[in-house]
């Protein structure tokens, strides 16, 4: 016989009697259903387009992603952003509709009750880690000690992976409530409250992307209107330490690398080439995205007059020292587009030190952090 000490014996009667002291008659096995359907749904769009976020930043060498549709980027950013903030009230309803059973006892029943345990402490513990990094991530609020852009990216797998065995363990559950109503009056207004609650969090955060709301982004970490000339910034010219030499009189732009011959400019003749004007967005990967009026060369026109290859791959390089996009891969898909253009204006005003002045590439269809600003090089391989 084994002697339990008092503290022992109390924890174990505590466990054994959590899930009843915490009931509701709001809690149903439909009401989890529904509310397992609607974080399945969102958690596969944030995954979706965490996905293409990701590859678009750092694509494999065989991927070549398309400059169209322009709004293409800003557009799943936006969703992944907005729906993950949107995603919080439901996750939040749901680990209250599921609380008692995460205190079962005994706690494991078999071999297969420890596994299905697993993937669900796997993704419980992975959902709540990504939504409260993600929501850090977009605050510019970093606490934790390892790199926030591996540490998400890797999580995802394990929360979507978790969340197939789950859906594929509950699926006759699921399959149950996927078409019924829920009866009980006092479950659908439960339901009712959180789609508001996430209806709502969507409606204060929507404005940093769809600009004529911008009033109501009361939840956005970014306001598409607030920032020099009208529009945001994540990083200064100070803050990239670039403020000296964005005004050196010996300031060129040099085209180079694989071409038949080096092009070398000052910011002057840069000026006097035949400029072009294109509408795009500049879209960050925190969300926020807001429509400019860009004037400058046409980065092919400059590859082209240098004699580089249509296949050519071309870096962009910044005047800031350090930083992890510095440097900036333009592959063929954008440097050929028309659209792609370094710019020297924006809305019709020369360029803000904090928007990349003397020069800054923007391209359609790219994240904010890979439209490189303070540029000094374009290098052709």
């Amino acid at each position: 016989m084994i002697l339990q000490s008092p503290s022992a014996r109390f924890a174990s009667r505590l466990l054994k009697t959590l899930p009843t002291r915490f009931t509701s008659r709001l809690r149903s096995e439909g009401v989890a259903a529904k509310l397992g359907i609607w974080l399945g749904v969102s958690f596969t769009v944030a995954f979706a387009t965490g996905l293409f976020s990701h590859f678009t930043q750092h694509p494999p060498a065989w991927l070549l992603w398309p400059s169209r549709p322009v709004n293409l980027y800003r557009v799943t950013q936006g969703l992944h952003v907005i729906g993950g903030i949107a995603t919080v009230p439901l996750l939040l309803a749901k680990l209250w509709t599921v609380y008692p059973k995460l205190w079962q006892w005994p706690p494991l029943r078999s071999a297969g009750h420890a596994a299905e345990r697993l993937f669900v402490l796997l993704l419980v513990a992975g959902a709540l880690f990504q939504l409260v990094s993600g929501l850090f991530n977009i605050a510019y609020y970093y606490p934790y000690p390892f790199g926030f852009l591996q540490a998400h990216y890797w999580t995802a797998y394990i929360v979507y992976g978790a969340l197939i065995v789950h859906v594929v363990n509950e699926w006759a559950k699921v399959r149950r409530h996927l078409w019924t109503r829920v009866e009980d009056p006092g479950r659908r207004r439960f339901l009712h409250t959180v789609a508001a609650a996430s209806g709502l969090t969507v409606v204060l955060t929507v404005g940093e992307a769809v600009t004529p709301l911008e009033r109501l982004a009361l939840l956005a970490p970014r306001n598409p209107g607030v920032g020099p000339q009208g529009v945001p910034v994540n990083r200064s010219a100070v803050a990239a330490g670039v403020t000296e030499l964005i005004d050196d009189p010996a300031y060129r732009l040099v085209v180079t690398g694989a071409v038949r011959r080096e092009l070398s400019f000052t910011y002057a003749e840069l000026v006097r080439l035949p400029q072009h004007t294109v509408r795009l967005p500049i879209a960050c990967v925190e969300g926020w995205s807001v429509e400019c009026e860009w004037t400058g060369v046409r980065l092919r026109d400059l590859i082209e007059s240098a004699g580089g290859s249509s296949e050519a791959f071309v870096s962009v390089e910044s005047l800031e020292r350090g930083g992890s996009y510095r440097v900036s891969e333009v592959r063929p898909p954008h440097w050929q587009d028309p659209l792609t253009l370094l710019a020297l204006r924006i809305n019709g005003q020369v360029l803000d030190p904090d928007h990349g002045h003397p020069v800054r590439l923007i391209a359609p269809n790219r994240p904010g952090v890979m439209q490189t600003k303070w540029v000094t090089t374009v290098r052709v391989s």
